[in-house]
């Protein structure tokens, strides 16, 4: 068992109000001339891609326009590395030890696992402020369950285009278009990704406000892609890090030691998923294009934040992994996130840590919605905005190893800081690594590491592991905002002056 004290002392039990936002130009309100136009809400589109790493990015036009024209956040982390987990925590704005879809599978996870939350959604929130919302792509792992008809849709969408059969294949697959079951071939006009850039275009070309949920499964594998981008990429290599089939793991967790080192054949293995993935991404990076199309033609692009990012990043041979997810490793807990929109700075990087558990209290502040007390993450908008404002300084990744994936690593809990990746796994064992002089994380210093610095970095993964509602917003930043710590013999973590507040700016 892991543990769950909290071990620095904390009464987080105080901290259960819940959360109210309101929209992010609200003020004290001046006297308007009674003819004066009241400025209307802003549109919001949200693209996820699906186990999309932060990599290779630059490789993609669109997608690089977007960025330029936006704010990139280039520590941005996931609370699990894995697809329903990580995506019931978008819907919900929680820590998985809070929301309970802990697998992609039921009973732990999947679909049927996330329905009895489905009243209380990002959806619903924006549909509550009075915005036209639709999810177009995946939605979750298992949807739809034997429970319900394959046209069901969940609460707080008017909007729906879900595919019900063979999620993954791109191809061949049936789509539930807003309660009518439509069945899609094997030709070019039926590649999914396509598919929901169309109704995406369609969708943002009409009335305001509206918040548009856009999922394709790019690059998933298979990693199918569209027959323009065949002969894309050919002879590219995955990336050889200096983590790239590690040759020393002596130091690591028994679970990366009884990996061997990765052979020639299984790295050409690895070399064809990665053409695979660019090529697939390729089509994600055209859906990107033709949704800023679509705005820009509506005259709406200025008035749309645009948030691109994933529900989780994927390994390709570091730390002598073959491909996959599942980890506690940066490549699997950190994701893109780029943001376009008015007021946003354009070509700015903002290296504040960023969570998944984030995104809906962001787009609930720009709809001027309420979002429930047991809310877990932090609006953006001031970030957004450029504000300095107190943030947090550690992030919280949690994994449950089903019995299901023997393959996947025990299960753990991770803590992210600015300056450190620290790791307890259910067996005892423990991972640390300095993220400034190791940023591939080679080295991994648990056992040598101050006690004092373990035990700060343990205490505060139990706070947030214990944590619920507005207090994990205390237990994020407990050593950068509370005067009364850090506790007796409890190292600082990053540089800052003593007793004040962590400031973004």
């Amino acid at each position: 068992m892991l543990k769950r004290s909290l071990t620095c002392g904390l009464a987080l039990a105080l901290l259960a109000a819940p959360l109210t936002i309101t929209p992010a130009t609200a003020k004290s309100a001046p006297k308007v001339p009674a003819k004066a136009s009241v400025k209307a809400p802003p549109n919001v589109v949200f693209i996820l891609a699906d186990d999309l790493d932060t990599a290779d990015l630059h490789r993609f036009p669109n997608i690089s326009k977007l960025a330029a024209s936006g704010t990139t956040f280039s520590h941005f982390y996931v609370t699990n590395p894995w697809c329903c987990p990580s995506r019931s925590s978008i819907l919900r704005a929680q820590y998985i030890h809070s929301h309970g879809v802990t697998s992609n599978r039921f009973p732990t996870g999947g679909f049927p696992r996330f329905k009895p939350l489905e009243e209380s959604t990002i959806g619903t929130w924006m549909k509550g402020a009075g915005y036209r919302t639709a999810l177009f792509g995946k939605y979750l792992n298992q949807y739809p369950s034997p429970e319900v008809p394959r046209t069901y849709i969940p609460p707080g969408w008017d909007e729906w285009a879900v595919p019900v059969t063979n999620l993954y294949r791109e191809y061949g697959y049936a789509l539930n278009d807003d309660g009518i079951i439509v069945e899609r071939g094997e030709q070019p006009e039926d590649y999914l990704t396509d598919v929901l850039a169309q109704k995406a275009a369609g969708f943002v070309s009409r009335s305001d406000p509206f918040f548009l949920y856009l999922s394709p499964t790019a690059p998933h594998r298979p990693a199918n892609h569209a027959p323009r981008h065949a002969d894309a990429f050919e002879g590219v290599k995955a990336p050889r890090t200096p983590s790239y089939n590690q040759e020393d793991v002596s130091a690591e967790p028994l679970w990366v030691q009884q990996r061997g080192r990765i052979p020639k054949r299984v790295r050409h293995n690895i070399d064809q998923m990665y053409r695979d993935r660019l090529r697939s991404t390729a089509g994600l990076d055209d859906l990107v294009g033709t949704v800023v199309s679509a705005l820009e033609q509506a005259g709406k692009l200025d008035d749309t934040y645009i948030f691109f990012g994933s529900d989780n990043g994927f390994h390709l041979g570091q730390h002598r992994l073959r491909s996959g997810k599942t980890t506690p490793y940066e490549e699997d807990i950190r994701v893109p996130m780029i943001v376009r929109g008015p007021g946003v700075q354009a070509g700015r990087v903002d290296t504040s840590l960023g969570s998944t558990v984030d995104l809906g209290p962001t787009f609930a502040e720009l709809a001027g919605a309420q979002v429930p007390g047991f809310v877990e993450g932090r609006s953006l908008v001031p970030l957004l905005q450029g504000r300095r404002v107190p943030w947090r300084d550690a992030v919280l990744v949690e994994f449950d190893k089903p019995d299901y994936a023997p393959g996947c690593p025990p299960t753990y809990r991770a803590l992210r800081t600015e300056t450190h990746a620290y790791v307890e796994y259910a067996t005892g064992e423990r991972q640390l690594y300095d993220m400034i002089s190791d940023p591939h994380q080679l080295t991994n210093l648990a056992a040598t590491a101050d006690p004092a610095l373990i035990a700060g970095l343990s205490g505060r993964l139990a706070a947030l592991h214990a944590c619920s509602g507005a207090g994990c917003r205390v237990a994020d930043t407990i050593l950068g905002e509370r005067s009364d710590f850090p506790p007796s013999g409890v190292q600082w973590i990053g540089p800052r002056p003593q007793n004040a507040p962590h400031v973004i700016g």
